[in-house]
């Protein structure tokens, strides 16, 4: 490992989310960053960014190569957000247009490299412009607090500020398993073009390892896309065409002896052996067998994350993105049984235990128009909670640490559950 460059301004010496973006953005030693320093001995500055609103409180990198891919990066998709974030992004939006001049109060960060250094070897924004054709992009770039669940993600715009795609970066092991797995299911997901119904998933434009990171970049959203409202109904034809892919509806199979089963007891064998919560998933698996195994379900695909902020409307078709843990052989109606979960533990803020009863509510609410009689939905709601907190686990298991809100809560609601 070679010795970092740079004077003590360099931002990767912090704890904090500017800390943990630089080191993610900038890994590579060789690399200066510099706040109100001094340039490295030998270097040349190749980027420089406003951080906003200050190093101690950074929430965006603004870049500062151009004037309209600066305000673009502020106001691109502005209507998705919240309405106070809505409004000062618009604020500073409307102070890049003026490039550098405008943006002057902020604090500037300086990205610099040895002289005769390949920028494409250094830097990732430099190593992506080349695999998307060789045009110079220049990247924004969210700031949060460090979260080992998180993907820094970098947006991409060419100098005219025309957004040119999203690049998340997988940076442990949970965040690489994601990215890897949102790639994939976008790569799936080309086959589906035209099904009725379908919600509309970005493009993945390249995957790619670089600097021991995962990286994909995924297609940006149109232009004109809308948010879902929170409250929206479920939109069942949606759903049941992310189940099917097109192909008519499934035969009902048995629980017991399904590939969906096995890869639940699998996962829990491995949690037990990591972990000494992982013995009550164990039981858990167990218990569902036991109690729906004689119960017929169709199975099939699901989005794995579906919930309002996650859609969007455009030209009358419904987007949908965010495939990070979409898979097939699961349930149908999980997607559904997910929406009425998140709705209730983040939206509303309750508690596990509430959020399956929301999930109980949901699908009996609509679980009738995706074929489910009262077995069945008693089967997806209980399959769907094993299933989370097992994802729970797995992400905790791969470097994320525990959902708060959902360990070890949810195994006592699965097991209060399984012995009502």
């Amino acid at each position: 490992m070679t010795t970092r460059v740079g004077p003590t301004t360099d931002p990767r010496s912090r704890v904090d989310g500017l800390g943990w973006v630089s080191r993610a953005v900038f890994p590579d030693d060789r690399v200066g960053l510099t706040v109100g320093g001094a340039l490295p001995a030998g270097h040349q500055a190749v980027a420089r960014y406003a951080v906003v609103p200050s190093v101690a409180r950074a929430r965006f990198l603004v870049p500062l190569g151009s004037s309209r891919a600066g305000a673009a990066s502020l106001l691109a998709y502005n209507a998705l957000r919240p309405p106070k974030v809505r409004a000062l992004r618009a604020v500073l939006g409307g102070l890049a247009r003026f490039g550098q001049v405008g943006l002057a109060p902020f604090p500037t960060l300086t990205v610099s490299v040895p002289a005769g250094a390949s920028a494409a070897e250094l830097l990732l924004t430099e190593r992506l412009a080349a695999d998307l054709g060789g045009a110079p992009l220049l990247a924004a770039c969210g700031v949060r607090p460090p979260d080992p669940n998180a993907k820094p993600t970098l947006q991409l715009f060419t100098a005219d500020g025309h957004p040119r795609g999203y690049a998340k970066i997988g940076w442990n092991d949970a965040t690489r398993a994601l990215v890897t797995a949102e790639a994939a299911a976008l790569r799936a997901l080309r086959a589906v073009t035209g099904v009725p119904d379908h919600p509309t998933p970005p493009g993945l434009l390249t995957e790619t390892a670089w600097a021991g990171q995962v990286v994909a970049v995924i297609e940006p959203l149109p232009p004109g896309v809308r948010g879902v409202p929170v409250d929206d109904p479920p939109r069942i034809a949606a759903l049941l065409a992310v189940a099917r892919r097109g192909a008519p509806a499934g035969t009902p199979r048995p629980l017991a002896g399904s590939t969906f089963l096995t890869r639940l007891a699998g996962l829990a064998d491995r949690a037990a052996a990591a972990e000494p919560a992982g013995a009550r998933a164990v039981a858990a698996v167990s218990a569902l067998g036991r109690r729906h195994g004689d119960t017929r379900v169709e199975f099939g695909h699901w989005h794995g994350d579906w919930v309002p902020w996650n859609l969007g409307w455009h030209a009358g078709q419904l987007v949908a993105w965010d495939w990070e843990h979409s898979g097939p052989d699961v349930p149908v109606g999980f997607d559904l049984a997910h929406d009425a979960f998140q709705r209730a533990l983040v939206l509303r803020g309750e508690s596990a235990d509430a959020a399956a009863s929301a999930v109980d509510g949901h699908l009996g609410r609509h679980g009738d128009r995706l074929g489910l009689d009262a077995a069945q939905r008693r089967l997806v709601a209980d399959a769907y909670l094993v299933e989370m907190w097992l994802r729970t686990w797995r992400l905790a298991d791969a470097g994320a640490g525990w959902n708060a809100a959902l360990h070890p809560a949810l195994l006592d609601v699965i097991e209060k559950r399984h012995s009502g």
